[in-house]
């Protein structure tokens, strides 16, 4: 007796697993779902990763310069407590002229990260130009100082006041001046065509750097005009 062969039914079709789109596991991203949608971890940012080591590199440098001036603050107060020779005298007029200019500095910094972040080059090269300009008008305000005592009489080894005076000033314009070549770095960079990959990092950086030599400043001002 013949039998008869009945076809196999088609398989029905399957959706595919969740897992295996790309908002999962496997997909563009690749095992873990990281280029994914939102099943896996994110990637870091390596812009903002540089930013965050750059900024680090400038946090231990300054704390290297804070103990530097703790050393100076503690030995100008032994020295006075000690000492029978300090003679007080009057600070540089333009002392407050160049605390003034500072100040402006790290203002136009400031607007020069704002243009940075809003991706207005112009704005960006304009603003860090300023802030360039003016530390070197900062650091020549200083040297007009120090003409000003001379003038006056008053030199390195007059008297501890005094001796305290130009190492305070010589040692924050040194510092300064480091700021001024870095701003001149990243001024060179911005106005060459093109957008490096650590721009924002040394940006971001070198404006930390500049503003905390801003307020390392009216520290030795108000240190100056009180304990001298």
């Amino acid at each position: 007796m013949a039998t008869t062969l009945t076809p196999p039914k088609p398989r029905a079709e399957t959706k595919p697993s969740p897992s295996t789109t790309d908002g999962g596991g496997f997909g563009r991203g690749g095992p873990g779902g990281n280029g994914g949608g939102h099943g896996g971890p994110q990637e870091p940012d390596p812009r903002a990763l540089a930013v965050q080591r750059y900024k680090l590199g400038t946090w231990v440098g300054m704390a290297g310069i804070v103990m530097v001036f703790a050393a100076f603050t503690s030995a100008l107060v032994v020295r006075q407590g000690i000492s029978n020779d300090w003679r007080a005298f009057a600070l540089p007029s333009i002392l407050w002229l160049s605390t003034a200019v500072l100040l402006a500095s790290s203002f136009s910094l400031e607007k020069a990260k704002r243009m940075m972040h809003r991706g207005l080059e112009n704005g960006l090269r304009r603003w860090v130009s300023m802030t360039a300009v003016l530390g070197g008008m900062f650091l020549v305000s200083q040297y007009l100082g120090w003409l000003e005592l001379s003038a006056r009489g008053i030199y390195v080894a007059s008297n501890p006041s005094s001796s305290f005076f130009y190492l305070l000033t010589a040692a924050h314009g040194l510092h300064v001046l480091g700021g001024v070549i870095a701003l001149s770095y990243v001024l060179y960079r911005v106005w060459r065509p093109g957008v490096w990959f650590t721009r924002e990092a040394v940006v971001e950086s070198t404006a930390l750097y500049w503003h905390f030599m801003d307020g390392l400043w009216v520290y030795l001002v108000l240190l100056l005009v009180f304990w001298r």
